[in-house]
C-alpha cells in the first residue's frame, strides 16, 4: 500500500494538495484515509498531511519509515519529516526556504545541510523550484500542483483522474493555473526521471 507524506508550512497549499491526491485515489476505486497535523495555528507553522490508499486502509496515520513518497514543500520541513520515508522511498523536493520564527528572531540558524540530509536519506530525490514553475504557470501559490504533477509520474493513476480531481477540489478561479502547474511538474519529472537520484 503506497503512503504519501506532504510536509510544509501554513499557506503553502499542502492541505489542498493532499485533498487532490486523496480524491485522485478515490476516483481509482481505492479505499483512502487522510490526516493532517498543524503546528503553530498561523501562517508559517508546520503542517504535515498524510494520504494512504489501498484495497483496505485501517488507519490514516503513516507509520515512521513506511511512506513511499515524501513531498517536501519546504526544505527544513522536508528534513524534519524524513523519518516517515521508507528506505526505498522517493522525496520530491521543492527547493524553497522559509525561515521559521526562531531563525527570524536570531535564536537559531537555518540548517544549511537540509537538502543534503534529504538526499542522503531518500533512495531517490526529485528536486525542483516548484514555486518558480508555478509562477510561470500563473501563480506561485500553485507550487503544490507542480509537486503533484511530479508525483503523478511515479504512480499509475491516469492523468485524466488527476485533472478531474484538481477541477473538483480547487476553487474554480484557480483551476486553470493549477492544471498548468500540474502539467509543468509532470513534464519536468518525466524529463529527469531516471534510475538513481533525479536532480533539479
Amino acid at each position: 500500500m503506497p503512503d504519501a507524506v506532504l510536509a510544509g508550512v501554513g499557506g503553502q497549499g499542502n492541505v489542498l494538495s493532499a485533498k487532490v491526491l486523496a480524491e485522485t485515489a478515490l476516483r481509482m476505486g481505492y479505499d483512502v484515509k487522510t490526516s493532517e497535523v498543524h503546528g503553530m495555528a498561523q501562517r508559517g507553522g508546520s503542517v504535515i498531511c498524510m494520504v494512504r490508499w489501498g484495497e483496505r486502509v485501517h488507519s490514516p496515520l503513516v507509520p515512521e519509515g513506511r511512506a513511499a513518497f515524501l513531498l517536501a514543500f519546504e526544505l527544513l520541513e522536508g528534513m524534519r519529516f524524513l523519518r516517515y520515508l521508507s528506505g526505498e522511498g522517493t522525496a520530491i523536493v521543492n527547493l524553497y526556504r522559509l525561515d521559521p520564527l526562531p531563525v527570524l528572531r536570531g535564536d537559531a540558524e537555518y540548517p544549511q545541510e537540509a537538502l543534503q540530509v534529504i538526499r542522503a536519506c531518500a533512495a531517490r530525490t526529485l528536486e525542483m523550484d516548484a514555486r518558480a514553475m508555478a509562477a510561470e504557470a500563473g501563480n506561485p501559490r500553485a507550487a503544490g500542483s507542480v509537486l503533484l504533477g511530479a508525483l503523478s509520474v511515479h504512480l499509475d493513476f491516469p492523468q485524466d483522474a488527476w485533472r478531474e480531481a484538481i477541477v473538483s477540489s480547487v476553487p474554480s478561479k484557480a483551476v486553470e493555473v493549477n492544471l498548468r502547474a500540474f502539467s509543468a511538474g509532470a513534464e519536468y519529472a518525466t524529463a529527469v526521471n531516471r534510475p538513481g537520484r533525479g536532480g533539479g
